[in-house]
């Protein structure tokens, strides 16, 4: 069945945005972990986890935040927090400064994708989720994909590529603040604990949070790692461009598999798939015909864990409930 083009027009101005914002963050990710590395910081590791640290306090408190003000004012209020601290990190190059901006651009992406999220499943049936999530998903990717290229030409040591990612969060505001979508309403009586969904659906819970440690370290720590290892610029690009296009390219098929099948024998085989494409790396040559086949899986089956747990979790949930 077709979807709605009430619907279609939803998704649309919200891949759109969401497309920019994974534009900049495919980009950002990437050239932190290599500009970190350049400036021989006292505590990398800090620098690059604290977007990941920012980004979990986020998923704890952007609903609330959501539900005071709304999706759209909670959008804009999120995408100026992450372009404001994008823009001083040029003007403050230091350790603690750039784990606390960091932190706070990631809990600024949090809120992003919590408000986008949200709305896309509030809107979707049940039927459709799949099928909504894999479009998302889909402009996300291929959005990261483009973020690679664009490490290979730029000057990593300047301060223009702080002022393209400002620049990219902007427009993505401007989609979304400008676009006719009705957003979905908010109940406030409809407030989800979190001991709720853990329990309603344990799968998708723990299939989240291991989806996100698993790509936080990769998307983090192997630029950083291949840098240190004499690898070409380029190589790197290119390395985690084809791990991106893996991801791109699962995610419609896996989408509609979970549609068809039970989500959590879904969720089962690429969790399976994961393990041993990562095991098989271990043991392949180093060399770029033989791991580049084997990124191409890893991140496929890495990337469609979180779509599919997240179809999980709103399917056990009560529909007033969805939005949160």
């Amino acid at each position: 069945m077709p979807l709605s083009p009430s619907l279609r027009t939803q998704i649309g101005a919200l891949v759109i945005a969401t497309s920019v914002v994974q534009l900049a963050n495919g980009f950002f990710g990437t050239f932190v972990s290599l500009r970190v590395a350049i400036e021989g910081f006292d505590a990398p590791g800090l620098v690059l986890s604290a977007y990941f640290a920012g980004f979990t306090l986020g998923a704890f408190r952007c609903g609330r935040i959501i539900e005071r003000i709304g999706h759209i004012r909670a959008y804009a209020a999120f995408a100026g927090l992450v372009a404001a601290a994008t823009a001083i990190m040029p003007l403050l190059v230091g350790s603690l400064s750039w784990v606390i901006l960091r932190a706070i651009i990631g809990f600024g992406c949090a809120g992003i994708f919590i408000t986008t999220e949200s709305w896309l499943t509030a809107k979707a049936l049940p039927s459709e989720r799949g099928r909504v999530f894999s479009i998302y998903m889909v402009g996300s990717f291929l959005a990261l994909a483009l973020g690679q290229l664009l490490i290979a030409r730029v000057d990593i040591k300047a301060a223009a590529s702080f002022n393209a990612i400002v620049a990219l969060f902007a427009a993505a505001l401007i989609v979304v603040t400008a676009a006719r979508a009705e957003p979905p309403r908010v109940s406030v009586e409809a407030v989800l604990l979190y001991g709720v969904l853990t329990r309603a659906a344990p799968i998708a819970v723990t299939g989240c949070v291991l989806s996100g440690l698993v790509g936080g370290a990769f998307y983090a720590l192997v630029p950083a790692w291949m840098q240190d290892q004499g690898t070409p610029r380029e190589t790197i690009a290119l390395f985690m461009l084809v791990a991106v296009l893996g991801g791109f390219a699962f995610q419609i098929p896996v989408g509609r598999l979970s549609d068809r099948f039970d989500r959590r024998i879904v969720l089962a085989f690429l969790g399976l798939g994961f393990a041993g494409t990562a095991f098989v790396m271990v043991l392949l040559p180093r060399s770029l015909p033989t791991i580049l086949p084997a990124a191409v899986l890893l991140g496929g089956f890495m990337s469609t864990l979180y779509p599919v747990c997240v179809a999980h979790a709103h399917d056990r949930m009560p529909a007033d409930r969805v939005w949160l």
